[in-house]
């Protein structure tokens, strides 16, 4: 399987929004997504993007994604964020995720990086071994944490 892993560029978004909503039918919320395109558009390129997205390209067709951001540590210190590693499902097992997160490890450690994070659904066992598999210690013993854009309203009615 020949593909190409590169940075990604604004005329790609459309793409990894399909990527996106193709992921979130596999997690089984398939109504989640609110982002547009427009969206990935203005948030990931400009003069401070809040993302850094890398493709996975065969015969000019996105068919993988690795979206990361910058995070902080206060234990460690500088860090990035895994947010989502996707490879379209009929393209899993052709190495394209492996490429991608080979992809991300080396532009964390050009940076200078202590940490790289990311979440893992516990019913994915798939994608928990591949990252076993890779080195990473998935810590079971952490709970997400998130406030939604209603919780935040809800939360600053209250203040």
């Amino acid at each position: 399987m020949n593909f190409t892993i590169r940075k990604s560029v604004k005329n790609d978004m459309l793409q990894v929004l399909e990527l996106i909503k193709e992921l979130a039918i596999f997690e089984k919320e398939p109504d989640a997504v609110e982002v547009t395109a427009e969206d990935l558009e203005q948030d990931g390129f400009g003069e401070h993007p809040a993302f850094l997205c890398f493709v996975a390209e065969v015969n000019a067709k996105i068919e993988g994604i690795a979206l990361i951001y910058n995070r902080y540590s206060t234990w460690k210190g500088r860090a990035i964020h895994l947010e989502d590693l996707i490879v379209r499902e009929t393209m899993r097992g052709t190495g394209i995720g492996t490429a991608l997160l080979d992809e991300v490890i080396k532009y964390g450690h050009s940076i200078g990086v202590k940490r790289i994070n990311w979440e893992v659904l516990d019913w994915n066992e798939p994608a928990i071994a591949f990252y076993e598999n890779k080195g990473a210690k998935v810590m079971r013993d952490w709970d997400v944490v998130q406030l939604s854009e209603e919780g935040i309203k809800n939360y600053i009615s209250k203040l």
